[in-house]
């Protein structure tokens, strides 16, 4: 296909002429049909993000809460949706206890061996 630019004047008119009939044309079809042929093809639906309750509590939550430090109250209380998400990482005391015996034991048996790495 060529650039318009390269086209004649009389091919231009031919080029005018012929998208008028096809204008036509489709006008015409358009009236038999009662429809364009463009609405005739329907589009899939977008399927709709749904938001779990759970996660609809905690924005909820958080949202309250900080509308309490906006507003100033003394004592903002947690909500126990956020409460509740939050995990509390860490180790028991006595599991600590356990693994740093276990690498003191390991560090005593290197160094009784002469080693300075493990």
């Amino acid at each position: 296909m060529s650039s318009i630019h390269h086209l004649s004047v009389k091919q231009l008119h031919q080029a005018a002429n012929l998208k008028e009939k096809i204008a036509g044309l489709e006008k015409q079809l358009e009236q038999l049909l009662g429809s364009t042929a463009q609405t005739a093809v329907a589009k899939a639906p977008k399927k709709k993000f749904r938001m779990s309750a759970a996660a609809k509590a905690k924005i909820s939550a958080a949202a309250k809460l900080r509308w309490a430090k906006v507003k100033g109250a003394a004592t903002a209380v947690k909500p126990k949706a956020i409460a509740a998400s939050k995990k509390k990482g860490g180790m028991s005391a006595a599991a600590r206890a356990k693994i740093s015996a276990a690498a003191k034991a390991r560090w005593a048996k290197a160094k009784a061996a002469g080693k300075k790495s493990l």
